[in-house]
């Protein structure tokens, strides 16, 4: 199964895709946008290009397990995202997908401004990694 990952942001939203044997997990893109307009218009073709199946969206709670308002927001947005298409829409735990994606970008030899560029799709792969892995693991 071909599975999306979005790294939801109000400025930067990342995305990542997985092999059909879910197996591999790649950064996409980064989205740059505070529309979420003309957010679900960009992530609608990756969708159909990729041959998504299922969409995986990191879900921010707080450190104490609850939920914010960021997450309300994540929510609507995949409320959105769920007019559009029809394929299963889950969200995962993403609370330390930034800081996993940090950890692993310090062994690149980027500059800041191209990390940055980077971060939300690479925090978007790990949220996929930890929900195929968390799914393999049942």
């Amino acid at each position: 199964m071909r599975y999306l990952a979005i790294d939801h942001g109000q400025k930067r939203t990342g995305l990542a895709v997985s092999d059909a044997s879910e197996t591999l997990v790649s950064p996409h893109s980064v989205i740059e946008t505070q529309s979420s307009v003309e957010l679900l218009r960009r992530i609608l073709p990756v969708i159909a290009d990729e041959q998504i199946e299922t969409i995986i969206i990191g879900l921010p709670y707080n450190m104490d397990g609850s939920e914010g308002p960021r997450a309300k927001q994540v929510r609507q947005f995949a409320d959105q995202l769920a007019d559009k298409v029809e394929i299963p829409i889950l969200f995962y735990d993403e609370r330390l997908s930034s800081f996993e994606a940090e950890g692993l970008m310090t062994e690149m030899e980027l500059t800041r401004k191209k990390k940055k560029k980077r971060l939300d799709a690479i925090a978007a792969a790990a949220i996929l990694r930890a929900f195929l892995d968390s799914k393999a693991s049942q």
